[in-house]
């Protein structure tokens, strides 16, 4: 089968950074289900991977969280999804990724394809829907109020793949006033049209912008990216007593300052329930059973903003050098081999 891989870490510039290759068609065993690969979506985590971790020696390493497709076989224990299903998910960061025509991955972490959206549309949703979920039902228990608190919450980089889903199921499932950040024109059009109640600028001080909308301090913060940036101000402008939760990967990060307020620090991976095949594991499957329900019901819409083309080394490129380039908006898909 055709996929796109490395042997060593490089810069996106490199020939060699991701090439095209043929490597055998697997087998589900277990409760895998094989899932014909129709459309991927590329995430920033795509581009950290490819740039620090090596493939094993003698072998590929094969990229891509993010995948709509077709079920073609599923393993003796499968009982979720038959063979024809149309399916999202974004797979799990310790077995070979998305970007090959057929893709093995553990059912209770995949989804039934919006009915109506095409793959592309759809490839873009499962890893930044199930992060932004996750972050606001499970980590940051938005539905639970502060006290004394403005009932709001404030998504660092809502332009960004993860941010433009928050925004929506904030919107959607919550009754929270959304304050987005985003620096360009565009970007900021971008969250407006999203749903954000209020857009602040994160290339100035955020505490200020946040005062003078007049709703008072927030409850929640929720950072998707340049955390180290901003921590000073996040601790002055949320409520005291507040909730704190990112995604990022900050080189440093001091949580004393948090203590004077008790503002709760929170983590979020979605790789995490994958990764330890935890007891819930199958709440990723039920999750995007509901953003499924919500898309269809016309609530949510998809973060879809370009389309690279075929699945190939060369079009991953353009995508990585993008993202890298921290200007992406939205989702970047990449369709058909």
């Amino acid at each position: 089968m055709r996929a796109i891989g490395y042997e060593n870490p490089q810069s996106i510039d490199a020939t060699t950074a991701l090439v095209d290759i043929d490597l055998p068609r697997p087998e589900p065993t277990g409760r895998d289900i094989l899932v014909e690969v129709k459309a991927v979506s590329v995430n920033p985590v795509d581009t950290k991977i490819r740039a620090s971790a090596k493939a094993e020696p003698g072998q590929w390493r094969v990229l891509g969280w993010d995948a709509a497709g077709i079920v073609t076989a599923v393993g003796p224990q499968a009982s979720l999804f038959k063979p024809g299903d149309t399916v999202f998910y974004a797979g799990a960061i310790n077995r070979p990724g998305t970007n090959a025509e057929y893709h093995l991955v553990d059912e209770r972490i995949v989804g039934n394809k919006p009915a109506s959206l095409d793959f592309p549309a759809a490839a873009a949703l499962p890893l930044t829907s199930i992060t932004a979920w996750e972050m606001l039902f499970d980590r940051l228990d938005v539905t639970r109020p502060v006290a004394g608190a403005a009932d709001a919450i404030l998504i660092i980089g809502g332009a960004g793949g993860v941010g433009s889903i928050a925004i929506q199921i904030a919107r959607a499932l919550t009754d929270l006033t959304v304050i987005a950040t985003a620096s360009r024109p565009e970007t900021q059009d971008w969250v407006k049209a999203l749903g954000a109640h209020h857009v602040i600028d994160h290339r100035k001080p955020l505490a200020a912008q946040v005062e003078a909308l007049g709703i008072g301090q927030p409850a929640f913060v929720f950072s998707t990216t340049n955390t180290d940036d901003h921590l000073g101000e996040i601790v002055e402008l949320i409520a005291p007593q507040g909730r704190f939760g990112l995604i990022d990967d900050p080189k440093t990060l001091d949580a004393l300052p948090l203590k004077r307020k008790s503002i709760s620090l929170h983590w979020e991976l979605m790789f995490t329930r994958s990764l330890f095949a935890t007891a819930d594991i199958e709440k990723q499957h039920a999750l995007l059973n509901r953003v499924s329900a919500l898309v269809d019901a016309g609530k949510i819409k998809s973060t879809l903003n370009k389309n690279f083309g075929t699945i190939n080394a060369e079009n991953l490129k353009r995508a990585h050098a993008l993202i890298e380039s921290g200007k992406a908006k939205g989702k970047i898909v990449l369709a058909g081999f």
